[in-house]
């Protein structure tokens, strides 16, 4: 069975090899002139380290050093670095297991590493898919250029695809808050040991930062904060977070200081304005952000990216062209509700922790209250969500 996948990006390229692995004949388009990852680090949490498992590509974030996070506590803090909701990590890992985190350049060669080059197509972006009976016409520069038995939507938060699959949904909304992003090596002589794997969270500005430890011995950190206009530059929004975080713990503006300009990734942060009504058309299917494009405060996108190609190799694994829709009718079955709960709960979780005031006061009370052992429960849940 020809199977065309739509997009290179993580959740994309593991759906390919999924579905390759599957025994498929597997083309994957991608419109850059190459198969590349740009970015800082991505946390995968152990819901998306066993669907990597699922498909054969557990050790892309297993091997090497410090493949689970050395934090012994997690949580979340206040801007002081002040305990909040203080939770077990330890524990944690070993009731569901341990997240991953690895740089994202770095993931992506190694998901990707199993392609054959044959099945790869860069410089080709899919401008639009003419569904029939029989199959899936693929469109680019107004030219077809395939005919699949299925295709894969994996075209990102930004899915041109999803615009012209569901012309009447609204896309995207911004929701008003800045995500900037870094990766350093470990400043010598600077202790973050009680920071990482948490959060911090200021109840004045309703900002965040967030530290973990990449594998290879560095660091990734983000913050998360209230955007009023244009996205700035990297180097201006770095300014900015320095100035806002000056009076935090003093890990925390010294690493975004230590971070060039160059390294610093800047985001307005958006999601689905509503829930898709499926994430299968006949025979075509939406994965990762193209199809539940969420708020970035569970840290479940990459994950729920992987879940979905996990789900969609096991659904088409023994498939003929004849069984495509009804697979593809079950993988939505599967994976809708959860996906748009998380989204649901994403967003719920970015209200709370941008809260101001004294609403950030009565929030921060209540999490102060909350037992350890309830709160390491609740950090196991997220992680296995």
């Amino acid at each position: 069975m020809r199977v065309v996948v739509g997009g290179a990006g993580l959740g994309g390229v593991s759906a390919a090899v999924g579905l390759c692995r599957a025994g498929h004949e597997v083309v994957l388009y991608e419109r850059g002139a190459e198969l590349r990852e740009a970015g800082t680090g991505v946390v995968i949490m152990p819901n998306g380290v066993r669907a990597l498992d699922a498909l054969g590509l557990g050790d892309a974030v297993r091997s090497g050093r410090g493949e689970e996070t050395p934090a012994a506590t997690g949580g979340l803090r206040d801007w002081r670095g002040r305990p909040l909701l203080v939770t077990d990590a330890g524990e944690a890992r070993r009731t569901v297991g341990a997240p991953a985190v690895v740089g994202r350049t770095e993931l992506h060669q190694a998901l990707r590493a199993p392609l054959p080059p044959e099945s790869v197509r860069t410089g080709t972006a899919i401008e639009r898919l003419d569904p029939a009976e029989s199959g899936v016409a693929v469109i680019s520069d107004g030219e077809r250029v395939d005919a699949a038995d299925a295709v894969i939507v994996a075209d990102g938060i930004g899915s041109t695809l999803r615009v012209r699959l569901f012309p009447g949904h609204p896309g995207l909304r911004r929701v008003g808050r800045l995500d900037l992003r870094g990766t350093l090596p470990a400043p010598a002589g600077l202790d973050v040991t009680d920071l990482l794997a948490g959060v911090l969270v200021d109840r004045r500005t309703g900002s965040m930062f967030g530290l973990f430890p990449l594998r290879d011995g560095g660091l990734y950190w983000f913050t998360d904060s209230a955007l009023h206009g244009t996205p700035p530059a990297p180097d201006e929004a770095r300014r900015q977070m320095l100035s806002l975080m000056a009076d935090w713990h003093p890990a925390v503006p010294a690493l975004i200081e230590a971070t060039p300009p160059a390294d610093v990734y800047v985001d307005a942060i958006a999601c689905l304005a509503r829930p898709l009504p499926t994430y299968a058309l006949g025979r075509i299917a939406l994965l990762g952000d193209a199809a539940h494009a969420m708020t970035p405060d569970l840290g479940q996108g990459a994950s729920q990216a992987f879940e979905d190609a996990a789900a969609i190799t096991r659904h088409l694994e023994d498939a003929g062209p004849s069984q495509v829709a009804e697979r593809l009718r079950r993988y939505d079955a599967e994976r809708r509700p959860r996906a748009n709960r998380l989204m649901a709960q994403a967003s719920r979780q970015s209200w709370l922790t941008s809260r101001t005031g004294a609403t950030a006061w009565l929030r921060d009370a209540a999490l102060r209250a909350i037992p350890d052992r309830l709160a390491t429960r609740q950090l196991a849940a997220l992680w296995q969500a």
